[in-house]
């Protein structure tokens, strides 16, 4: 055994950490956090001073095992995990779970995984920072709290099984509300008028746009009339030196927003890649929202620059953190080694570099300078005028390599040249166009754009965005919308050869891919949060936490005592609300009366989703339940949709004498013929499907189902090999077993099967019962 453990929290970090350090050191991997609060558990200790109960999991036993035992053989062990928070807790866990000494244990952090860091770091070494752990120790707790005593009233009040936190529920706010805002919405008609001008006698052509939007159809038609006879001036023509930019290099937030717009990732997608990136040595560390840039980076991108650009397009820069908190790391996210300009590894991998390479680049080469002209035509007895605006490139600078991208779907990059003209030159109107349009309602958050206004204010850190994305969607809070849009007609003036001409034309508004759309579960757990939780909703306290854990991290504040005061609050809230006695479900509404019936129609949230009640618990008779389609809401539904849900189940006729009816289940419609069911795809209408369509999906369901059987034994019926989608595996008596890739599944016997089965790991235990808390 080496005289020295290096022990690190992932294996691909381990693997290339191990190719830097010499024989006399052995690189492990944590996997992660070794110990955890339980999560069945509350597993904090409220009379003593808020301690966290914390415990090995299951799955990490055999790893603890091995450690100790690599521990105990090391003269000296060196703690490397990340340099945050989560890091610096993760050293601390080892420390007191490995029973390591101060006297031969010894933190290092690094930004970078490059034999250069790594053996500084090693010279380097410092004693674990207990106020980072503190930090970290505060948001767990303070999370747990939130979850595990809000999280059951909701399941009392709404529904069983949600969940709610002190970031993911304010995500959902922001997501809530701009659904709202959306919903209010109401869209205005206005005209936009462009005219298409020659200088007169000349072959000098611009367009041109008014410098006024008309707000009726009447106004512009008026306008068009009057352009019939008009005469058109240059008024004015001004020329301006324009400067760009470029961007800082990328922090996490920023990284997410840009490979979102470019690449189309997912911000969880973003953080993988990035994650392999950093752990293969190619770039620093990528949960930070700083902005600088070390002095030996800016050395070896100045030459980059010199060597392969151009000394001119050089431009040394400082870049200074402007987010609030900034606090993660001390480098933003580079190339280790910025004379790579390419990378070995998967696609995205590659994109993702090749993208985290040139905004590096970018942010230390020139300014773009550009030439800005904007050209008044004045329209006789009019005070509007048209105006035209065109840009000439004089020096593209950090253009060159990279421009940075927007949210705004109505940006472009295009660059539109002016001919040269002169003042008081009179222009002609070719064309005069006046062309309809409507104001755009408000625009749903992507992943990306929803980061960025969690940064702007102030809430969660780089190391949270991603899960609390992640986990509001895993949670049926929020979804990603796929909106196809509606035809929407509009009108078309054109001033040509002094006729004015009508069209109309049809446009598709509205669609929308990969947005996030609150669901009804979100939409009525946010209403009940912001009406009985109002702190724990305020954007302002989300904030000021997060303010508070950095004071804990610098060793200002008490993380005990800022949790205590917090419990204070809203443990009290917590029992009131819960005992409260409400007249309806949250979230209900009462629609009305069914016509032939007279029994009360409402919509609520159901056990397993959102449904509509007809007739009431007081009855006689039990009232009848249907679950809501696919594009229905609780919130907007009508009697009539509500009314039509009970059509359902309803037969399509018989398949070989057998009656094939369609209903709606607790996973959605589906269409039931004998013991045979089978899910309805969701570009199908449950109350639309034809018998030659549930035809058609039973055919597919048997082929599937022939496919996935692959072999079956006479003598051990309940034993089968079948198809899966990581591979053939065998089933016997509910429980599944691998078959190792070496046996062709297919020629299997029932010896091997069984030899296999024995070998297969045992059932695991029943859970432990969760523990009362304090």
């Amino acid at each position: 055994m080496p005289d020295n453990l290096v022990i690190v929290e992932s294996p691909a970090k381990a693997k290339t950490i191990e190719k830097f350090l010499g024989e006399d050191y052995k690189v492990m991997s944590s996997y992660g956090h070794i110990r955890d609060l339980h999560k069945k558990d509350f597993s904090i200790d409220i009379e003593d001073g808020f301690k966290p109960i914390y415990e090995i999991p299951e799955d990490k036993a055999d790893i603890v095992k091995s450690l100790k035992t690599a521990a105990k053989k090391a003269k000296t062990v060196w703690l490397a995990s990340d340099e945050d928070r989560e890091g610096e807790a993760i050293a601390w866990h080892l420390f007191e779970v490995l029973n390591l000494k101060p006297e031969n244990t010894k933190r290092i952090v690094f930004h970078e995984i490059t034999k250069t860091a790594i053996l500084e770091a090693i010279d380097n070494p410092r004693d674990i920072d207990i106020n980072l752990v503190d930090a970290q120790q505060a948001r767990r707790v303070l999370d747990r709290i939130v979850g595990f005593e809000l999280s059951p009233v909701l399941w009392k009040k709404i529904k069983p099984s949600l969940s709610a936190g002190r970031v993911q529920s304010v995500a959902v706010r922001l997501i809530a509300e701009r659904e709202k805002e959306i919903k209010n919405f109401k869209s205005e008609p206005y005209y936009r008028i462009t005219a298409q001008m020659n200088a007169t006698g000349t072959e000098a052509s611009v367009t041109a746009e008014l410098n006024k939007r008309l707000s009726s159809r009447d106004q512009a038609q008026d306008f068009l009339e009057h352009c019939k006879t008009a005469e058109f001036k240059v008024s004015d023509i001004t020329v301006k030196p324009v400067k760009k930019t470029p961007a800082p290099p990328f922090t996490t937030s920023t990284l997410q927003q840009e490979a979102s717009r470019k690449l189309g990732f997912s911000v969880s997608q973003t953080m993988r890649v990035a994650q392999s990136l950093y752990e293969s040595g190619h770039i620093t560390y990528m949960r930070t929202d700083s902005v600088n840039l070390s002095a030996l980076a800016m050395g070896t991108i100045k030459k980059e620059i010199n060597d392969n650009i151009g000394a001119n397009y050089y431009k040394g820069r400082r870049y200074h953190t402007t987010s609030k908190g900034a606090q993660e790391a001390h480098e933003a996210i580079r190339p280790t080694f910025i004379s790579n300009h390419d990378i070995s590894g998967s696609s995205q991998e590659k994109k993702l570099y090749n993208l985290i390479w040139k905004r590096t680049i970018a942010s230390q080469m020139a300014d773009a300078e550009l030439e800005r002209t904007t050209i008044d035509i004045a329209v006789s007895h009019r005070q509007e005028m048209f105006v035209a605006t065109g840009e000439t490139v004089k020096f593209d600078g950090f253009l060159k390599v990279y421009m940075e991208g927007s949210d705004d779907e109505n940006v472009t990059d295009d660059i539109v040249i002016l001919p040269t003209l002169s003042k008081n030159q009179e222009m002609t109107a070719n064309e005069v166009v006046a062309t309809q349009r409507f104001t755009q309602q408000p625009v749903r958050y992507t992943e990306a754009s929803l980061v960025r206004r969690l940064e702007e204010l102030g809430i969660g850190r780089p190391s949270t965005y991603a899960p609390t994305i992640s986990t509001i969607q895993a949670r049926e809070y929020v979804q990603k919308g796929e909106n196809k849009g509606e035809k929407r007609e509009y009108e078309i003036l054109t001033l040509k050869k002094g006729k004015i001409t009508n069209r109309k034309k049809s446009e598709t508004v509205g669609a929308e891919k990969g947005k996030l759309i609150p669901t009804d579960i979100g939409m009525v757990v946010n209403d009940f949060l912001m009406k009985y939780f109002p702190s724990i909703m305020d954007y302002n306290f989300t904030a000021r936490v997060e303010s508070t854990f950095d004071e804990i991290a610098a060793g200002k504040e008490r993380w005990n005592d800022d949790i205590s005061k917090f419990y204070k609050d809203f443990h009290p809230t917590i029992e009131s609300v819960a005992s409260l006695r409400l007249d309806h479900k949250v979230g209900e509404r009462v629609l009305g009366n069914d016509p032939k019936t007279g029994k009360p129609v409402s919509v609520k949230i159901g056990r397993y989703g959102p449904l509509v009640q007809l007739g009431s618990s007081d009855d006689k008779e039990k009232p009848r339940f249907a679950s809501l389609l696919k594009d229905q809401s609780v919130a907007s539904l009508t009697l009539d949709e509500a009314l039509k849900l009970f059509d359902l189940p309803r037969d399509l006729g018989e398949i070989d004498g057998e009656t094939v009816t369609v209903a709606v289940g607790r996973f959605g419609p589906y269409v039931k013929h004998g013991k045979k069911f089978v899910s309805i795809p969701k570009d199908i209408a449950p109350l639309e499907i034809t018998l030659e369509q549930a035809a058609e999906l039973f055919a597919a369901k048997e082929q599937a189902d022939a496919q996935k059987v692959i072999k079956t034994f006479a003598e051990e019926p309940e034993l089968q090999v079948l198809n899966g989608r990581f591979g053939p595996y065998i089933s016997y008596n509910k429980q599944n077993y691998k078959i190792p890739r070496k046996i062709d599944a297919s020629a299997i016997t029932l010896e091997e099967c069984k030899a296999i089965i024995e070998a297969g790991p045992a059932p695991k235990a029943a859970k432990r019962a969760r523990a009362t808390k304090k």
